[in-house]
């Protein structure tokens, strides 16, 4: 289908323009790992902070890029990017990863966010697979370890968001001021999730088949409507729901990371299972589309108004999860919603060029 190998070229040929301008702008020669900041007129503030999810995000980036690629380059960023994040993030001491630096890689806000942590776990585990190093798989397996010592409910299930350095309970543990102070929240479990999938492929143990079944379980349990398909936000400690809006963006994500999830459990029950709920997830995130192709914010709980802002994420999301839903379908009409989503990127790159000078799709990587 030509329509398929132009989307495939355009897509290829993006990932080599995004990966340059990483390497090219946002490595720190002075201190060590990657700048905390570059502003939209593409000044860095070497002062930042820097954060672990970032940091995270770098290696796992570059390491699967290189998986998918073979190209030298990105193997040699995933090394730096390794290396800076079991340097100075993870916590000696306690475990677990601190939540930011200050500019000069010193810690600066030593919380444990479980949330960060999962993502450590997350770059480490895919890391491996690009160097097969036996001490690169024992981190993140002692990272596993750590979230399940400190986070895991044995009582209810589910995974506690947060906690001080020593893992001892702390008041506010909201992942960003937004977000409501509870002890539960479907976006920690969703990456949870998603590191734990990837642990799989490369440490298989009889525990992290029991936790990745019970994850799934959660979210048909807890965190999805039946109803209408989106998924709830804020649970406290026992289960109850509390009031959140809803969140396209995450909705179109959990689709397809609750398949891959019950795909590397290797149960075909089980996927079959969740490619219908998948499905009906991703009919609910439509709700969200704009008629050009970008995928708004969320719709808040109070008011029920939808938010118009287009978030970065929530766009890349949706060319992965509409393109996952025309994978497990075949329904041609997920595929035009996943390259209505590209074009609508495409879009606003161009506009932003023209009326910023700033190159290629600044708006989408920035973080």
């Amino acid at each position: 289908m030509m329509q398929l190998a132009n989307f495939r070229s355009e897509m290829s040929e993006e990932l080599k323009l995004l990966l340059q301008y990483w390497m090219e702008h946002t490595i720190d020669t002075k201190y060590g790992g990657f700048f905390g900041k570059i502003d939209e007129q593409n000044s860095v503030h070497p002062d930042a902070p820097k954060g672990s999810v970032l940091n995270s995000r770098i290696l796992w980036t570059f390491a699967a890029a290189y998986n998918t690629t073979k190209n030298p380059e990105y193997l040699t960023m995933a090394e730096r990017a390794y290396d800076f994040l079991s340097s100075y993030f993870i916590d000696p001491e306690w475990g677990g990863v601190y939540w930011t630096l200050d500019y000069s890689s010193k810690p600066l806000d030593t919380k444990k966010q479980v949330y960060a942590s999962a993502f450590a776990l997350y770059a480490m585990a895919e890391y491996y697979s690009c160097r097969k190093d036996e001490s690169v798989k024992a981190k993140a397996i002692a990272m596993f370890e750590t979230i399940e010592k400190y986070s895991f409910d044995p009582v209810h299930t589910g995974y506690i968001d947060a906690f001080a350095r020593d893992w001892t309970e702390m008041e506010d543990i909201r992942l960003s001021a937004k977000d409501a102070n509870e002890k539960k929240t479907m976006n920690t479990h969703l990456h949870v999730l998603e590191a734990y999938t990837q642990l799989y492929r490369i440490a298989p143990s009889e525990l992290l088949n029991k936790r990745l079944r019970q994850l799934i379980l959660n979210f048909s349990d807890h965190f999805i409507d039946e109803g209408s398909g989106h998924l709830r936000l804020f649970f406290d400690e026992n289960w109850k729901v509390k009031p959140g809006p809803i969140s396209y963006g995450h909705d179109i994500e959990a689709s397809w990371l609750l398949l891959e999830a019950a795909e590397v459990l290797g149960d075909k029950l089980l996927v079959e299972v969740i490619k219908e709920i998948a499905l009906n997830i991703a009919e609910a995130a439509i709700e969200g589309l704009d008629k050009d192709g970008g995928l708004w914010y969320e719709r808040s709980e109070h008011r029920n108004e939808l938010i118009k802002e287009k978030h970065w994420w929530p766009q890349a999301e949706a060319i992965v999860g509409f393109f996952n839903a025309y994978q497990i379908s075949g329904d041609e009409s997920y595929l035009k919603l996943s390259i209505n989503s590209w074009e609508f990127i495409r879009k606003i790159s161009r506009t932003l060029y023209m009326v910023n000078g700033i190159g290629v799709l600044k708006k989408i990587i920035r973080q």
